[in-house]
């Protein structure tokens, strides 16, 4: 499996315009196929930083989300909100306990 940890920060004053995005963009994620978990989330303490917490199937889920005219349109949206670059780290799951309810 292979999971995705994204952070982004939203300049102030576009935290909602940014949370919307990316917001919008999970249904369009559920359908794709190799795409096992999209979570989006936000800091507690700094309500501009956001978290996705992305799982795939495999490298070629993944390549396949990245290749997606929602994932461009998100880009393209949320791009000029940044403040600061993205951090996107690709990892490779080891272990974990089940969800629990």
């Amino acid at each position: 499996m292979i999971v995705v940890v994204a952070m982004m920060k939203a300049q102030q004053g576009k935290e909602q315009e940014m949370e919307d995005a990316l917001r919008a963009m999970l249904p369009q994620v559920e359908a794709e196929e190799g795409t096992l978990q999209y979570i989006l989330h936000r800091a507690k303490k700094e309500p501009g930083k956001f978290l996705m917490y992305e799982t795939y199937r495999d490298k070629a889920a993944l390549n396949s989300h990245s290749a997606t005219p929602h994932f461009a349109e998100l880009f393209a949206k949320i791009g000029p909100l940044f403040d600061g670059s993205p951090t996107i780290e690709i990892l490779e799951e080891l272990a974990s306990i089940p969800k629990k309810g």
